[in-house]
């Protein structure tokens, strides 16, 4: 089933199309209201969300042959990279529906239900999420206890899930669920359902919405589901439920670099803009060295995250399955993420006590960028992955040396021969946690090295390759002495007995 796309102009070059975008966010954050006090309080006018969505944004997640704009990993990120340049939490709206509903429903959705969806997107500005997470059961997500039951044509779904981005908002979900086994126990796989919420027999329930910190665009909550769906609204894997679950996520982790991009972006211009104009004597900001290393710092972030885009708009289309691409996406993901907030950091340390408001792009950033660093996989987790693949291959491959195994690694060695001295060690076989998060750190900026060279032989800008790759080998020699300090310091659980210092006084 296919709709004539009179709406969008499938001839339409992308530069134009964020153009519109661009200009239907100046019109809704600065013209018809002020984004740093839109930024203060929950949710957007609905007008304001009306003119962002008029433009269709969304369709660059949807496939041509249902009038959208083909489902380009390219333009997908400059959508959101041009969403977060004006705001993070508009960014990761798109960002839920792009990589959490529209794109797996383009890919696993039944042929049937797959026209009307794409069709209500383009027409009638719906939204879409996806619902995994429950109150006992964060990242340990094969645990959960949210279960189905076939009933007739179809599937009743029912359990508690939370923290799902869209609460309330979203006209659809796909909710993740375990089939029922008959002796009560639940299956080891996980099955993916399209709820629509038009239909009252798919109704889900909110129990209430919580108030997250930041990001006050998006309404978060608790959330009951009690629902009945058709056979056909029931996602088909390729493989395995697991399987086509990783699939989703690694592709939604290597879109975070497109959210990213725009943050990034606007952390280094407002930082710049703010050191060129603020005079300290006779002199500006940019004339002290430390501040030059700060503004180095974002701006190597910057190069980084535009060198990620380029890699994941290559290998993260609907096209290819990324269930075993976990060593990647988990880079991109716990590396962006922490620079993101890295940035925002700096941005606020330059612009002084103007920066420490929450109407300042920069104090805003901090809050918003931070909760990017925990789901989707805190970043401690996914680097402690990372540094397990490796070693895990490493052994395979009877390998001691990281920097000889390094140096061979497919992700890794277009970029490894550029930090020789620190790499050139012996991990060895057991590490502790937080050496293993550590080893993450130090492996992920490798690969992030590599993605910066690969853009750079394409003919991105040599002197901001050259600043990254230096701060990079910053980075990995002070992770490097890290490993080496024996550090075993524990928790201490009685810690009050012989620490009240007003005793010693």
């Amino acid at each position: 089933m296919t709709f004539p796309s009179s709406h969008i102009a499938k001839e339409d070059h992308l530069a134009a199309f964020i153009k519109r975008f661009e200009q239907a966010l100046r019109d809704a954050f600065y013209e018809h209201a002020d984004i740093n006090q839109l930024s203060l309080q929950r949710g957007l006018p609905a007008s304001v969300w009306t003119r962002i969505m008029d433009v269709v944004p969304l369709s660059v997640a949807i496939p041509r042959e249902y009038g959208g704009r083909g489902c380009i990993v390219k333009e997908c990120l400059a959508l959101l990279s041009a969403a977060s340049y004006e705001s993070l939490p508009l960014s990761l709206t798109f960002g839920i529906n792009i990589a959490l509903f529209l794109e797996p429903v383009a890919k696993y959705a039944n042929e049937e239900v797959k026209g009307p969806i794409f069709n209500r997107f383009l027409t009638d500005q719906c939204m879409g999420g996806l619902m995994i997470t429950e109150p006992d059961y964060g990242s340990d997500a094969l645990n959960m206890r949210t279960s189905y039951q076939q009933e007739g044509a179809g599937y009743h779904i029912a359990g508690t899930k939370h923290w799902q981005g869209l609460t309330g908002q979203a006209d659809f979900w796909l909710v993740a669920a375990r089939s029922q086994l008959p002796n009560g126990e639940l299956a080891r796989d996980i099955d993916f359902f399209i709820s629509d919420n038009a239909l009252p027999t798919q109704q889900i329930k909110v129990e209430r919405l919580y108030n997250n910190l930041g990001l006050y665009m998006i309404p978060y909550g608790l959330n009951t589901i009690d629902i009945h769906v058709p056979a056909q609204q029931r996602l088909e894997p390729e493989s395995t439920g697991i399987k086509m679950m990783l699939d989703i996520l690694h592709r939604s982790r290597m879109q975070f670099p497109g959210m990213g991009m725009g943050f990034i972006k606007r952390m280094l211009d407002e930082a710049v803009n703010h050191c060129s104009q603020r005079m300290v004597g006779s002199s500006n900001l940019l004339a002290l060295d430390s501040v030059q290393f700060q503004l180095s710092r974002i701006q190597s972030a910057y190069t980084i995250c535009s060198a990620m885009c380029f890699r994941s708009s290559q290998i993260s289309g609907i096209q290819h399955n990324l269930a075993v691409e976990g060593l990647e996406a988990n880079a991109m993901k716990a590396l962006v993420t922490d620079l993101m907030q890295e940035s925002a950091q700096l941005c606020l340390q330059v612009s002084g006590a103007n920066g420490y408001k929450i109407s300042h792009i920069a104090g805003r950033g901090i809050v918003d960028s931070r909760p990017f660093q925990i789901f989707e996989g805190s970043n401690e987790m996914l680097y402690t992955q990372i540094a397990e693949m490796v070693l895990k291959k490493m052994k395979k491959g009877k390998e001691t040396n990281l920097l000889a195994y390094l140096a061979t690694f497919d992700l890794t060695q277009h970029a490894a021969g550029h930090f020789k001295k620190p790499l050139d060690f012996t991990p060895g076989d057991v590490l502790t946690q937080r050496k293993l998060v550590d080893l993450g750190k130090i492996i992920s900026r490798v690969i992030a090295g590599s993605y910066v060279l690969a853009i750079a032989d394409r003919g991105f800008r040599d002197d901001l390759v050259t600043g990254c790759i230096e701060n990079i080998r910053m980075d990995i020699a002070h992770l490097v002495s890290n490993l080496y300090l024996d550090s075993r310091s524990q928790v201490i659980d009685d810690y009050v007995s012989g620490s009240d210092w007003l005793s010693f006084t």
